[in-house]
């Protein structure tokens, strides 16, 4: 039997005026997941536990069946571990961004908390200038992907108020940025980096072509090296991980699992969704789990872009849930599929939202109920009402739930 997790990223939403009161999922054109509602059983799962803050960082560790309120550290060390950094019990990470601000009644604000989806090479170039200026023993820059990057404070300080910057888009940044004992310490990082990359050969390649100059860093997502049972103990399965963002690869490194890193995975619309559907189905020969991840829905939920929106889920429908669901039909007997958002990301708020998510569970031994689409109204008619994200590993793995 294989197992496949297929997620888009923060996919459902609420309804939309600009829409005419449907939200994106409804909106969009997704015969694929349709058909998979339609033929297999759907309903509802939290998977934000209460207290817990709304990030795909706890989302995904619950998606997998880990308990975030005895394993989560933060989201930074996660993401740490994708690019290959190896933590020391006293050192703390955090998420680098490289953001936009832009300007209301001479007010900074978060205009982009993506820095205009800089290209990963761009961003490299900037990092690395960062680290010679800014780094030294106690602080070092470390590149990922595209606006998303990494600094380590040896024997660094947790406890601070620190805001994800997706967060706060649009707002004025002052009453958000770091807040507590040390934060002044980030505040003065954050303020540096802002001249060196004013003067920075790419900054003024881009304003030269028109494209948004990199304002700042924004740090957030501070956290320790955690400690995560391995898949394999949990569930007796090997495994792999397929997304193009740090978070969800580092999280499959502690777990265990293999982090799959596809070409031209971006994490937005251009991302490579035909290398990530082939990378998946190969996995699958020699492995028993794939959990395949897509980003770009959130993204979109983030910018507030409704078009966006509604064009990730269809990319996401034709270019992943029907090639998956067609590949596995082709190479292997038996198989069972899980289709979810990790969470809602309304447009409207452009952050995440703790609201039960709609599921669909398709494949062997898997009895369908009457829902015929799947969009957030499976929530309330399909069968299926997980109180407990943890259970969804489970319920994959069983093709049922505990009533």
């Amino acid at each position: 039997m294989k197992y496949v997790i297929l997620l888009g990223d923060g996919m459902s939403d609420w309804p939309v005026e600009e829409l005419g009161g449907k939200t994106p999922l409804q909106a969009a054109r997704t015969p694929h997941m349709d058909a998979l509602a339609r033929q297999g059983r759907t309903g509802q799962a939290w998977t934000i536990p209460e207290g817990m803050s709304t990030g795909s960082d706890v989302a995904a560790l619950t998606i997998l069946g880990y308990d975030t309120r005895q394993l989560y550290t933060g989201r930074s060390p996660l993401e740490a571990a994708s690019m290959g950094i190896q933590l020391q019990p006293t050192d703390v990470a955090l998420r680098c961004n490289l953001v936009v601000f832009g300007e209301d009644h001479g007010q900074p604000t978060m205009a982009d908390f993506s820095g205009g989806h800089i290209t990963t090479e761009e961003a490299r170039e900037l990092i690395k200038t960062l680290d010679a200026e800014l780094g030294s023993d106690t602080f070092r820059f470390y590149p990922g992907v595209s606006y998303r990057h990494c600094l380590v404070w040896r024997d660094g300080r947790l406890g601070m108020t620190l805001t994800p910057p997706h967060d706060i888009s649009g707002r004025a940044i002052a009453e958000y940025l770091p807040g507590g004992d040390g934060a002044e310490t980030l505040r003065q990082l954050m303020e540096a980096s802002q001249a060196i990359l004013r003067r920075h050969p790419v900054n003024l390649q881009r304003r030269d072509h028109g494209e948004p100059m990199i304002s700042s860093i924004w740090l957030w997502g501070a956290g320790k090296r955690p400690q995560i049972p391995s898949f394999r103990e949990q569930y007796g399965l090997t495994g792999a991980v397929i997304s193009a963002v740090d978070l969800h690869k580092g999280l499959a490194i502690y777990a265990g699992l293999e982090a799959i890193s596809v070409p031209g995975a971006t994490g937005w619309l251009d991302t490579n969704y035909a290398g990530k559907v082939a990378y998946a189905l190969n996995a699958l020969d020699s492995k028993d789990f794939v959990f395949l991840h897509v980003e770009a829905p959130d993204e979109a939920g983030h910018q507030g872009d409704v078009q966006a929106k509604v064009q990730a889920i269809e990319d996401f429908d034709a270019k992943i849930v029907g090639p998956m669901l067609d590949g596995l039909h082709r190479r292997f007997n038996e198989f069972r599929v899980l289709l979810l958002p990790d969470h809602p990301t309304p447009l409207v708020l452009k952050t995440h939202v703790r609201e039960p998510v709609p599921i669909a569970l398709y494949g062997a031994g898997v009895e369908p109920d009457a829902v015929q689409t799947y969009d957030e109204t499976v929530r309330e008619q399909g069968s299926l009402k997980i109180q407990h994200g943890t259970e969804l590993m489970r319920l994959l793995l069983r093709g049922r739930t505990e009533d």
